[in-house]
C-alpha cells in the first residue's frame, strides 16, 4: 500500500552478517572428506580391539571436573566455560575433556559391575584459551578408555592401537611415542616435597606461572616450555628415580610389552599430563611437524578417578586424540580423501527427469553415489555443474534416450569417449572392472 504523500516505502535497515565464534570453526564440505576419513579408520581400527561407542552429555555439573580434573589445573583455573543453570541455579560446564564424564556415567549405570569396559567416544570439546593454530577453544576428540583393567597390558594394547591407526592413515613415520611413569599417590607426595625444595632454592628463575604452581601443583611446572627455566628444570628430581616396587614392576611390563609388539619408544623423565587424576602410566604421541602444537595424542592410567568421583576402587586406563590437529598432520602429508559421487545425472524434459532418478536410484543400489541434477537449465550449464561436483561420470538423458531406455555416459576424470549404452548396463559402464568397459 502506498502512503498518501506519495512517498516511496522506506527502505529496510541492512542486517549484518553473524560470524562464528572465535576459536570456534566451521568444518565446511570440502574439508569435511578427510575428517570423515579419519572417524572412518579411528573406528575401524577401535572395533577391532574390542572397544565400543559410548555417549555422554556436553554439558555436566561443574563440581565432575573440579573433582576429576583437580582445582589447580589450568584448564579448571581458566579455561572452563561455565554458567548457572536459568532454572535450577546448578553450576553447568561444557565439558573441557571427556575422561571425567565417561566415568561419571560408569559409575551411575554400574558399566564395570559385570566385567571391564572398553569404550570410545567422539565429539566437541570446550575450553576457553587463545585460539591458535591446532588450538581451538572448541575442538574435537576422540576419547577411548579401558576401565576396570589394572595391568601394564592394557596401556600396550592402547598404544599398540595407535600405532596400527598411524599405519592406516600413512602417518606412523611422522609420529614418534614418549612414555613415562608418575607413580603412584604416595610416590608423588614424596616427590612433590622434594620439587618444591628444589624450585624454591631456584625461585629467582621461576616464571610467574611456575610461582604460582609452586605449592598447588610443582608437577606441573616441568612442562614448562619457558627458556629460562629449563637448565634447572632438568637438574630437578626425577619422579622415576624413586618409583617403588610396584610402580617399577608395571612400568617396566609396560615397556617391555612395548618391546614386544615392536613398537619405538623414548622414556622422557618430564613428560607429565595437565590433569591432575594421572598415575603411573603417562604417554605422549608427538611429531615435529605442526610447530608449537606437537602432540596429536596422549594418556594414561587414573586408577583414583573412580573414587574421586564417588565410586568403588576401579582401575582404568585412556587417552585423547586432536581431531583438528591430526588433521594438520594429515593435510601435511598430502593425505586427501574423495566424497565426489560416481555420476552426475543431467536431464531435460518430463520423461527424462523420470529415466534421471531411476538411473540414480540404480546407481546407489550399486553402493556407488550419484547426484541427479536439480534446478533446470541447458545441458551447457548442467555439465558445468556436473564437473564441479567432482564426479568421475556425466550421465545425459535426454527426450531420445528416455524413450529408447539408453543413458549418454561421459567421462569427466579420465580419457574416453562419450558412448550410450542401455540404461540397466549403467552402472557396468562405470565400474573399472565390467566387462563392458573391459571390452571398451
Amino acid at each position: 500500500m502506498s502512503s498518501s504523500s506519495g512517498s516511496p516505502p522506506a527502505a529496510r535497515p541492512k542486517v549484518a552478517p553473524l560470524q562464528a565464534v572465535r576459536g570456534m570453526n566451521d568444518v565446511l564440505p570440502d574439508e569435511s572428506a578427510l575428517w570423515q576419513r579419519l572417524e572412518d579408520a579411528a573406528r575401524a581400527v577401535f572395533s577391532l580391539y574390542g572397544y565400543r561407542n559410548l555417549r555422554v552429555p556436553m554439558v555436566e555439573p561443574t563440581a565432575l571436573f573440579v573433582r576429576g580434573i583437580g582445582e589447580h589445573t589450568d584448564v579448571v583455573e581458566k579455561e572452563m566455560y561455565t554458567f548457572d543453570d536459568r532454572l535450577s541455579g546448578e553450576s553447568l560446564t561444557l565439558r573441557p575433556e571427556a575422561t571425567a564424564g565417561i566415568v561419571r556415567a560408569a559409575i551411575e549405570h554400574s558399566l564395570c559391575y559385570e566385567r571391564p569396559q572398553r569404550v570410545w567416544l567422539a565429539g566437541p570439546m570446550f575450553r576457553h584459551e587463545r585460539p591458535q593454530k591446532g588450538r581451538y577453544r572448541q575442538f574435537h576428540q576422540f576419547d577411548v578408555e579401558a576401565l576396570g583393567f589394572a595391568g601394564p597390558d592394557v596401556d600396550a594394547e592402547q598404544i599398540v592401537m595407535l600405532a596400527r591407526l598411524w599405519r592406516e592413515l600413512g602417518v606412523a613415520d611422522g609420529i614418534r611415542l614418549a612414555i613415562n611413569s608418575i607413580g603412584d599417590a604416595d610416590e608423588r607426595r614424596a616427590h612433590r616435597a622434594d620439587l618444591i625444595a628444589h624450585f624454591e632454592r631456584h625461585h629467582d628463575l621461576l616464571d610467574e606461572d611456575a610461582r604460582r604452581r609452586l605449592h598447588a601443583n610443582p608437577l606441573r611446572i616441568l612442562d614448562s616450555k619457558t627458556p629460562s627455566m629449563q637448565a634447572m628444570i632438568a637438574e630437578a628430581p626425577r619422579l622415576i628415580d624413586r618409583l617403588g616396587p610396584e610402580s617399577r614392576a608395571h612400568f617396566d611390563g609396560l615397556a617391555g610389552a612395548l618391546s614386544d609388539a615392536g613398537i619405538a619408544f623414548e622414556v622422557d623423565p618430564r613428560l607429565v599430563r595437565g590433569l591432575d587424576y594421572y598415575n603411573r602410566t603417562v604417554f605422549e604421541w608427538i611429531t615435529d611437524r605442526l610447530g608449537a602444537q606437537g602432540t596429536v595424542a596422549g594418556g594414561g592410567r587414573y586408577d583414583g578417578l573412580f573414587e574421586a568421583l564417588g565410586g568403588k576402587p576401579t582401575p582404568a586406563c585412556g587417552f585423547a586424540i586432536g581431531v583438528e590437529r591430526m588433521i594438520l598432520l594429515l593435510q601435511g602429508a598430502g593425505a586427501t580423501a574423495a566424497d565426489a559421487p560416481l555420476a552426475y545425472v543431467v536431464h531435460s524434459g518430463d520423461a527424462a527427469g523420470t529415466l534421471a532418478r531411476s538411473l540414480a536410484e540404480q546407481i546407489r543400489d550399486a553402493g556407488h553415489a550419484a547426484v541427479v541434477h536439480a534446478g533446470g537449465g541447458s545441458f551447457k550449464s548442467q555439465m558445468k555443474k556436473a564437473d564441479a561436483s567432482g564426479a568421475r561420470y556425466a550421465l545425459i538423458v535426454g527426450e531420445d534416450e528416455a524413450a529408447a531406455r539408453t543413458v549418454s555416459v561421459k567421462p569427466l576424470r579420465e580419457p574416453g569417449e562419450q558412448r550410450a549404452v542401455p540404461a540397466r548396463d549403467v552402472v557396468d559402464a562405470m565400474t573399472p572392472d565390467s566387462p563392458m568397459r573391459a571390452a571398451t
